[in-house]
């Protein structure tokens, strides 16, 4: 009788959680950004930023 392999995932634990948190501070900075007056499209860049220094951040931080 043969065996089935285990399902393999598609990302670590670790990295769903690093991204997660990346994408939370980038809806926070695109949302407080946007509620302070600033236009749309200077709320997702912020965004952006976020995302990529809450990314680098969180990586760092999480063992």
């Amino acid at each position: 009788m043969p065996q089935d392999n285990p399902p393999t995932t598609l990302l670590s634990q670790r990295a769903a959680v690093v991204l997660l948190l990346g994408i939370l501070a980038a809806v926070a900075a695109t949302a407080l950004t946007v509620l302070a007056g600033g236009a749309l499209a200077s709320g997702l860049l912020a965004g952006g930023g976020a995302f990529v220094a809450g990314v680098a951040f969180f990586n760092m931080i999480i063992a």
